[in-house]
């Protein structure tokens, strides 16, 4: 394995950009991709933020994006990127009235987001939405897989046919700085008790993100997967994958992409807004993640850029990304700067070009064709 190299130096550091990368350059040094890559998980907002998301799309060879964009922004992203993405149905998170948001105004959302060509809908199920939902004076229960409110948008979604995305956990770090009270959070593994049920009774197309939550753990997602053959998961969230599946040695991964080959598709849980542009605050929860246009490029490209570094070549070094789950556990090591090994895998071209645009063409775009 050789030491990851890059043209350094030519762009301010950020989080986004710990060596100063030119991500233009380091697209063109990749080269394209073995297949044109569909990113199957994605939030795409802003009109003028999806600009600067086309051309880092044009550069790393993403041709296809499955987007949970806010309903507000649909058309918008539309007018932008036109047929080079597909929306999925989510809830209004950014709303005033979340009470409102995730009970009887997702139920009337769906019916809106499948004229719009939706064809899944999203679950946010992470353990934090417990504390958020107190926190808005609701049941905490309201964003769990099993609530009865999410059975009705279960049964709803089902009689228009359409498949179900879930995000069922969080790093394993946040369990063990943030989760610390199993007897309100529940543990790692009781996150999936509720799916494991649900995806026996609804037994059509499940896409559960992040590696399924349990990248950490591939003999977990072995047994997750074996028994559950209509679920599929995808590579999301950029920063816990580097993390994660670096640690991983390449045989054990290559063994496991192998294994559920087709059932497996890319995905890198980018979130573009037109706020990154301008440094105004962002909407709920997702901070001043970037504060112009040169920015934003740099925090879009990265994830692609990381992604391909770790997939397609065999080069290891630091992440170009900064990564703050480090410092969750270790603050005198960590800092809000410092980033993980990005272990590069080097995966065969074959299995590339199932991961990149097979396996979500026989699953979620076949989806969408014949619902």
């Amino acid at each position: 394995m050789s030491t990851l190299t890059a043209s350094a130096g030519t762009r301010p550091v950020r989080p986004s950009n710990r060596f100063g990368l030119d991500y233009r350059a380091e697209a063109q040094r990749l080269g394209p991709p073995v297949v044109p890559i569909i990113d199957g998980h994605a939030h795409i907002n802003g009109r003028e933020a999806s600009r600067v998301y086309s051309e880092v799309c044009d550069l790393f060879g993403v041709t296809l994006t499955f987007t949970q964009t806010r309903l507000s922004q649909a058309e918008a992203v539309r007018d932008v990127l036109g047929d080079r993405v597909r929306f999925v149905a989510v809830p209004d998170f950014m709303g005033d009235d979340p009470g409102h948001a995730h009970t009887q105004g997702y139920l009337d959302d769906i019916t809106t987001w499948h004229g719009r060509g939706a064809r899944m809908l999203k679950f946010w199920c992470g353990p934090r939405g417990r504390d958020y939902m107190k926190q808005t004076g609701n049941d905490p229960t309201l964003m769990t897989l099993d609530n009865p409110w999410r059975r009705k948008q279960m049964e709803h979604a089902a009689s228009l046919d359409m498949a179900f995305m879930v995000h069922i956990a969080d790093p394993d770090t946040w369990f063990e700085a943030k989760y610390t009270t199993p007897d309100w959070y529940g543990t790692k593994s009781e996150q999936y008790n509720a799916l494991e049920e649900l995806g026996d009774e609804y037994p059509h197309l499940w896409l559960i993100a992040h590696m399924g939550g349990w990248p950490e753990d591939l003999d977990f997602l072995s047994g997750f997967m074996e028994r559950h053959p209509n679920f599929v998961i995808d590579t999301s969230a950029t920063k816990w994958m580097v993390r994660e599946l670096s640690k991983h040695p390449t045989d054990e991964l290559l063994a496991f992409l192998e294994r559920f080959e087709g059932r497996v598709l890319f995905g890198s849980d980018i979130v573009t807004m037109d706020e990154h542009l301008t440094g105004e605050d962002g909407p709920r929860d997702m901070g001043r993640q970037s504060s112009s246009t040169d920015e934003a490029f740099d925090l879009y490209a990265s994830r692609y850029y990381a992604y391909r570094r770790m997939l397609e070549t065999d080069e290891s070094g630091e992440s170009p990304i900064a990564d703050p789950d480090l410092m969750m556990l270790d603050t005198e090591r960590y800092d809000d700067m410092s980033a993980p090994t990005l272990t590069g895998h080097k995966l065969p071209t074959d299995m590339l070009r199932v991961l990149y645009r097979d396996a979500c063409v026989d699953s979620l775009v076949k989806w969408y064709d014949e619902h």
